[in-house]
């Protein structure tokens, strides 16, 4: 019922040169893939990427965007601008936004609504960090994250996020969730947003799993039932690893 959708996120990775490179071997293998597919470049890449990607069935995604529609925010990048580039879609709430830059819910929800408000798809990004999960508060950290960055949300608003349960200490690291403990979280995470939203956007929602994605374990994590997908960092910036990853 639900589609495989496979992102992307090349975070702070590759000159012009080298993004279209990649963007057009994705393009070239990934035409007759059957999931969902987005690559996020950095901001700087994303026009080139763009004209690369137009038509294809790889959407555009960004890292990143301000919490305001424009104004004097130095360094910062708006929807609008997001908007005149062709972007379809927003990471927000990434692990590295919220410990490294000091992003809260707060922050991350008036960023999702705005990106929902100018009609973009929306990945919002949850996951705890290790201590909290030898604490045994995995599940109370998704939930926080979830409930808060979908406040005020609407259900017809909701069709255009995904979740992407990244666990912190598996983001970079080679450490990965098994397919088992990954699955358990992705099956709370849908039942919260059973609670918020109803059984049946439970059942539609698409949950992405992140932390370590490689085309070795790749298959193993979509196999189980409440995994659809997953956001791809280190992987994604070679087509030789994530394009195994795409037609798991």
């Amino acid at each position: 019922m639900r589609q495989y959708f496979i992102a992307g996120n090349w975070k702070m990775h590759k000159t012009r040169q080298e993004a279209a490179e990649l963007a057009q071997a994705l393009v070239a293998q990934l035409k007759d893939g059957k999931h969902k597919y987005l690559v996020a470049p950095s901001f700087t890449l994303l026009e080139t990427v763009g004209k690369i990607v137009a038509g294809t069935n790889i959407m555009l995604g960004a890292q990143n965007m301000a919490p305001e529609e424009q104004g004097a925010h130095t360094g910062e990048v708006s929807v609008l601008q997001l908007k005149d580039l062709g972007v379809q879609a927003v990471i927000l709430g990434h692990s590295e936004r919220r410990h490294l830059y000091k992003e809260d819910d707060a922050l991350i929800n008036k960023k999702v609504k705005l990106a929902l408000k100018h009609d973009l798809e929306v990945i919002l990004c949850v996951g705890e960090l290790l201590e909290e999960r030898e604490a045994g508060k995995a599940e109370a950290v998704c939930e926080t994250q979830t409930v808060q960055g979908l406040a005020g949300v609407t259900a017809e608003e909701l069709k255009r996020v995904t979740i992407a349960y990244e666990p912190v200490w598996a983001i970079g690291t080679g450490k990965t969730a098994t397919p088992e403990d990954a699955d358990a979280i992705h099956a709370f995470i849908r039942k919260v947003i059973a609670r918020l939203y109803g059984e049946e956007a439970a059942k539609k929602i698409c949950i992405q799993y992140g932390g370590s994605v490689k085309p070795e374990n790749a298959a193993q994590l979509m196999a189980k039932p409440n995994i659809d997908g997953a956001l791809v960092g280190g992987a994604s910036l070679k087509a030789d690893t994530f394009v195994p990853i795409a037609k798991f």
